[in-house]
């Protein structure tokens, strides 16, 4: 755990000092967030927030990698680095998109590509736990399955960010959870602590933290799609990386374990809940109304809580509060399976709710 820390010290302390450089370089080269009629924001705000998280997550493989526990595991230093290269690939494409705005279609080859550079080095969906037996995916569907969990994830976050530390607090929250359950499954199961998932969310927890103090209202930059693909991106590899690194064979499929086996599955719903439920409602809207699903709109969850009348801060506190709720009450769920746990978990979504439309405040216009 010591050297989890550590990872996720450097990976805060690395974003959090590059993040003013990335800034000053996205003025210099004019990649700023103009105001649009559809944002939130009333002045240009500088992008390239994605630069600092990939430092971030840079230095933090370099140290866990060069660690006397962490590194002296092969198959966690090849996932490791994988991940990185494709990481780099897909900032990449977030970093030109932020100062050219590349087309929809250019942004999704990136994305596909860099899903290809972690699929062919081993990172897939193995298996799938059905409730009388587990069954192993083809190679071919093992791949399409984990290329469509990461595009999906890429692009839901990059739905999510829209107003100030929202993107960064929901994945910071849902890598926390995730962490927390990749770690005490291990333990609980006997196996080997040091996983990829482990060390990837680790670090995605630390460069969350590493870039909010940049990113909280009044944001002094933003993220861009070089942060919310790479964010998406991370977040999806590391929960795929699970499946990947656990035996299904040590799973019983007619008992309580059960619920530990599904969780690699439901997990990232709960942990991206927000991010998921958003897409998925953009889409279904967006369709209805004979639009082309990634054409930009002001219906999203974030502009929601605003017509609702809450300010932007109390917005993305909510949102995040919404967050840790359903992520860390999963886990809660997955790793007890008590009748308390449910409880809690319905306790946490009704006391949200009651904040989100307590009665007496007073609806807004937004737009």
């Amino acid at each position: 755990m010591r050297e989890y820390l550590l990872v996720l010290l450097v990976a805060a302390g690395v974003t959090y000092l590059v993040a003013s450089l990335a800034r000053r370089l996205a003025l210099r080269f004019n990649a700023v967030a103009l105001v649009r009629d559809r944002d939130v924001h009333t002045k240009p705000v500088p992008y390239f927030g994605g630069l600092a998280m990939l430092a971030g997550t840079t230095a933090a493989l370099i140290v866990a990698t060069n660690l006397p526990w962490l590194g002296r595991f092969e198959l966690v230093q090849r996932d490791a680095w994988a991940v990185f290269w494709a990481s780099a690939l897909i900032c990449t494409v977030g970093v030109l998109d932020d100062m050219v705005e590349l087309g929809a279609l250019a942004k999704f080859a990136g994305q596909v590509l860099a899903a290809g550079i972690v699929v062919l080095n081993g990172l897939k969906i193995y298996w799938i736990p059905l409730p009388d037996r587990i069954i192993s995916l083809d190679d071919v569907t093992s791949i399409a399955v984990a290329v469509f969990v990461i595009l999906f994830c890429v692009n839901a976050i990059n739905f999510m960010d829209g107003l100030d530390g929202l993107a960064a607090g929901v994945v910071g929250i849902g890598a926390a959870a995730f962490f927390v359950y990749a770690y005490l499954l291990s333990f609980e199961q006997e196996l080997v602590r040091a996983t990829t998932s482990s060390l990837l969310t680790v670090a995605l927890v630390g460069i969350c933290v590493g870039f909010l103090p940049h990113n909280v209202h009044r944001a002094r930059m933003f993220m861009g799609d070089s942060g919310s693909m790479l964010l998406g991106f991370l977040l999806a590899t590391s929960m795929i990386s699970l499946t990947g690194q656990l035996d299904p064979s040590r799973i019983d499929p007619t008992g309580n374990a059960l619920i530990s086996a599904y969780l690699p599955l439901i997990l990232p719903v709960a942990a991206m809940a927000l991010p998921f439920l958003d897409l998925v409602s953009a889409y279904i809207r967006r369709t209805i109304a004979g639009r082309l699903w990634f054409q930009a709109d002001k219906q999203h969850l974030h502009h929601r809580m605003l017509t609702l009348g809450h300010s932007h801060r109390a917005a993305v506190s909510l949102l995040w509060l919404w967050s840790a709720v359903i992520a860390f009450g999963v886990v809660i769920i997955g790793l007890t399976d008590t009748w308390w746990s449910y409880v809690l978990l319905a306790g946490g979504l009704a006391f949200a709710a009651l904040l989100t439309f307590r009665p007496g405040r007073r609806p807004v216009a937004h737009g």
